[in-house]
C-alpha cells in the first residue's frame, strides 16, 4: 500500500482538496474566459460533420433504475446550456463553463456516477454521458482535444451491441475535471445537443465541409472474467484515422 493522498484521508480532507481545485480552476478561467466559447446561434450551420444518439436509460446489473430516471432529468436540464453553441476559430469549448455548477436548487437530482473503480450516485449524476457524446463527435472533427479525463479502469456500459469503442469515455467533476476542445481550424463549428424521451441526441455542424472523414477504432480491449458485460475494464486505446 502506498502513502495516502491528502484527499484520501477522510471526507473532510477530500472536501478541502476539492475546494482548492475549484478555486484554482476559477483563477485560471479568469485569465482565459475571453477565449471560451459562449455564444449561441439559433440558425443551424449548414454541414453536418457527425451525428449520434445515446440511449439514456440502460439496465446495468443491479444499479437502481431510479438513478437512470433521475439522469434523464439531469440531462434535460443541462442540454439547453450547451445546445447551439458556436465555436469560432481560436475558441475553446469548456463543458463546465457553459453548464455551470450543479445543485438541487437548479432542479438536478441524484443520478448515476462513477467514483474511483465502482458505480455510485450523486447530485447531477449522468453528466458524463453528455461529455461522452460530445467527445465522440469531436473525434470525428479536425479540432484539437485539449482536456480529457478517463474513468479509472471502469466502463459501466455493456459490450453487447455496443457501437462506441472502449477507451472513448470521459470523466468530469465540477469544475476542475473538465472536457475541453479547441477550434484550431479556419471554419466555424456548432454543437447541437438535446434530449428526447429515450435518447440524448447530438450533432456537430460546421459552416464548410471538412477535407477528411474520420474512422474511430479501439485496440487491445481486455475484459475480466467476472461480470464481463457490466464492468469491462476500459484498457483500450481509441485511435483516430482518416478515411
Amino acid at each position: 500500500m502506498g502513502r495516502k493522498l491528502f484527499c484520501e484521508i477522510s471526507p473532510f480532507t477530500y472536501a478541502i482538496s476539492e475546494k482548492k481545485c475549484i478555486m484554482m480552476r476559477n483563477l485560471i478561467n479568469a485569465f482565459t474566459a475571453r477565449n471560451l466559447a459562449d455564444t449561441r446561434q439559433e440558425k443551424e450551420l449548414e454541414y453536418v460533420i457527425c451525428r449520434h444518439n445515446s440511449l439514456i436509460r440502460r439496465r446495468l446489473g443491479n444499479v437502481n433504475m431510479q438513478l437512470q430516471e433521475n439522469k434523464a432529468v439531469n440531462l434535460s436540464i443541462a442540454a439547453p446550456k450547451v445546445n447551439k453553441v458556436i465555436i469560432h476559430p481560436g475558441e475553446t469549448f469548456s463543458f463546465w463553463h457553459l453548464v455551470g455548477k450543479i445543485s438541487e436548487k437548479k432542479g438536478y437530482k441524484e443520478g448515476l456516477t462513477i467514483f474511483g473503480d465502482h458505480a455510485s450516485s450523486g447530485i447531477g449524476g449522468g453528466m458524463c454521458q453528455m461529455t461522452n457524446l460530445i467527445h465522440w463527435m469531436i473525434l470525428h472533427s479536425d479540432m484539437e482535444i485539449v482536456e480529457h479525463h478517463h474513468h479509472d479502469g471502469l466502463d459501466l456500459f455493456p459490450d453487447f451491441q455496443r457501437k462506441i469503442p472502449f477507451g472513448t469515455g470521459t470523466s468530469i467533476m465540477y469544475n476542475y475535471l473538465d472536457y475541453r476542445f479547441r477550434n484550431t481550424t479556419d471554419r466555424t463549428y456548432q454543437l447541437i445537443v438535446y434530449t428526447t424521451d429515450e435518447y440524448l441526441c447530438g450533432e456537430l455542424r460546421a459552416d464548410s465541409r471538412q477535407r477528411y472523414k474520420y474512422h474511430i477504432s479501439a485496440e487491445t480491449c481486455i475484459f475480466p472474467e467476472k461480470e464481463r458485460t457490466f464492468t469491462a475494464t476500459a484498457r483500450s486505446t481509441a485511435t483516430r484515422s482518416t478515411a
